[in-house]
């Protein structure tokens, strides 16, 4: 016997179908030639990895290529520039991170494109979970004795960035902001950089990507204490997010998405969503995701414009309160 659904589950299954059907009804045989993947930064980053595990399982599924082009530079805004002026046709997508969509807008004096305006959001691909990491010589094991005794030394500790005008940057400033802490920012030029002052206690913490802290924190070199995101990450499910410390809303992840330039025909632009989501719920997908530390977030379009429209106003008002600079 036919299990009984219940009534909203049935009209949820048979409203995606009816669009994914539509979707396929207008492009029967999209794709016919290669498709292009803009990746805004160079290869062996975040957005690169995630792009080279879309492009692979999207040339399986299409039986046509998918290939990832890097354009780096302007921090991820040549690349972005460049989709945004693709003919709309379904065959450039762009695959970026956060920071250029949401970030830059506020922080440089002048971009070439309005984020809103000019891309038709396809999906979330992923989240990237940040940690707050601390040496772990100091005596904190939580954002509560951290909070205390950083306001017990005010100017003495300081916050480590991959740069200033960064993610790391805003996400220390949100942090220092929210507590009510005085602390020192020092930037540096990149990630890499500011690790071995970290592990050496040269700098007191960061908040930056589980995927780039959790061998440090596995082996004891540096003591996570908190998720600056919104929920708890798989990675190390017992240490509990900043909001949970005491400080609710408070999310500083980043995130994977993907685009097309303006434009692209709705019906297509739905085609690349419903494909998009079954790559992302396959089990070796999710795995390889989950390897990186990264958190599997197919979405549908409107949920990934809203996502751009909450972030660009929650980083503006960060980078004027703070009076972050890019470099």
């Amino acid at each position: 016997m036919i299990a009984r659904l219940p009534i909203a589950v049935l009209l949820s299954w048979t409203a995606a179908h009816a669009m994914a059907q539509s979707a396929d009804s207008h492009f029967p045989l999209y794709p016919t030639r290669p498709v292009r993947i803009i990746v805004n930064f160079a290869a062996g980053g975040p957005s690169d990895i995630v792009a080279r595990i879309v492009s692979a399982k999207l040339t399986d599924a299409w039986g046509k290529p998918v290939v990832v082009e890097n354009i780096a530079g302007g921090g991820g805004n040549i690349g972005v520039e460049r989709a945004v002026k693709a003919t709309p046709d379904g065959y450039t997508m762009l695959l970026s991170g956060s920071s250029p969509i949401v970030i830059n807008p506020s922080l440089l004096e002048k971009t070439l494109f309005d984020p809103v305006r000019d891309l038709a959001p396809i999906s979330l691909i992923c989240t990237i979970p940040n940690l707050l990491v601390i040496h772990p010589a100091l005596a904190a094991k939580s954002v509560e004795e951290f909070v205390a005794l950083a306001k017990s030394k005010p100017g003495q500790f300081t916050f480590a960035s991959s740069g200033s005008g960064t993610a790391t940057h805003l996400g220390g400033e949100l942090f220092k902001a929210r507590a009510g802490l005085d602390l020192r920012h020092i930037p540096y030029k990149g990630t890499g950089l500011m690790i071995p002052d970290l592990v050496a206690g040269r700098v007191t913490m960061t908040i930056a990507a589980v995927s780039t802290f959790l061998p440090m924190v596995r082996d004891g070199r540096l003591r996570a204490i908190a998720v600056a995101s919104e929920k708890r990450t798989t990675a190390l499910p017992d240490v509990p997010t900043v909001a949970e410390s005491g400080y609710p809303g408070f999310d500083t992840s980043s995130w994977q998405g993907a685009w097309a330039p303006a434009k692209t025909p709705a019906p297509l632009v739905r085609k690349l969503n419903q494909d998009l989501l079954k790559l992302i719920a396959l089990p070796d997908v999710r795995a390889r995701f989950a390897e990186l530390g990264m958190e599997p977030a197919g979405t549908s379009e409107q949920a990934l414009a809203r996502v751009i429209q909450s972030d660009l106003v929650k980083w503006a008002k960060v980078i004027k309160t703070s009076g972050a600079k890019a470099e």
